[in-house]
């Protein structure tokens, strides 16, 4: 077998992340919804701000992450002094697969005669049963993580269960003010920026089955869609 020079580059790229504590930092960044400045990552990961900062730029220059700048404090205006670098995962998304696989092409396919299908009526059931087997899948999610959370499971237990079992699955959720769960990553970003409409349904689909699997009836999931993270969040159910 022969690897192929663009190839041999990919690997390159992806062996950054071999390092264990550059991956960790990669993983502290990614998560964090406002990025984070030397310091907080430092912290974040237990090692000194010179360290984070060696590893932080090498995952800028490998395309990893991107830098923007802003004060951190409250005082602004003369005086406040050198705006910090921030630090945040970039858009870029790199993949490496020995033998050469394609699922991607496939997928990209699949999704566009589904959208085709969706103008006309004959062929919405296609639709429909794509929601279904999304229900499926994200049932089988739920069910799992409720299994992790163990017999008769707090709330909590079963948050925290469900949380591990989607970030296992790259949604990379966190909780925010109001209880509710942020899905931070789209694992089908690539195609719901094409076919924005199709992905969000079926990604709704799939979050209303890990509600049912996890036999959850005081949260919904509801579409809400923004930048840089899943077009679905879980909100507390309304009283």
């Amino acid at each position: 077998m022969t690897i192929d020079a663009n190839k041999n580059q990919a690997i390159d790229e992806v062996a950054v992340l071999a390092e264990p504590v550059r991956r960790r930092l990669y993983e502290f960044v990614a998560t964090a919804a406002e990025g984070a400045g030397r310091d907080a990552a430092a912290a974040g990961v237990g090692i000194n701000r010179a360290l984070a900062a060696f590893h932080l730029d090498r995952l800028v220059a490998a395309g990893f992450l991107e830098v923007t700048f802003r004060h951190l404090g409250q005082r602004r205006g003369p005086g406040a002094g050198r705006p910090a670098k921030i630090y945040r995962r970039s858009d870029r998304e790199l993949m490496v697969s020995v033998p050469q696989r394609s699922y991607d092409v496939a997928a990209e396919l699949l999704a566009t005669a589904l959208d085709s299908a969706g103008t006309e009526d004959a062929d919405k059931p296609r639709l429909a049963e794509l929601a279904a087997a999304a229900h499926r899948l994200g049932a089988s999610i739920g069910e799992e993580a409720r299994r992790r959370a163990g017999p008769r499971p707090s709330r909590k237990r079963l948050q925290v269960a469900a949380m591990d079992v989607l970030a296992g699955r790259g949604y990379e959720p966190r909780m925010d003010d109001s209880g509710g769960l942020i899905l931070g990553n789209c694992p089908f970003d690539a195609l719901a920026r094409r076919h924005r409409s199709l992905v969000c349904g079926m990604n709704l689909s799939i979050m209303r089955g890990v509600l049912d699997g996890l036999r959850e009836r005081g949260v919904i999931a509801t579409l809400d869609p923004q930048e840089g993270r899943c077009c679905v969040i879980l909100e507390q159910r309304p009283r």
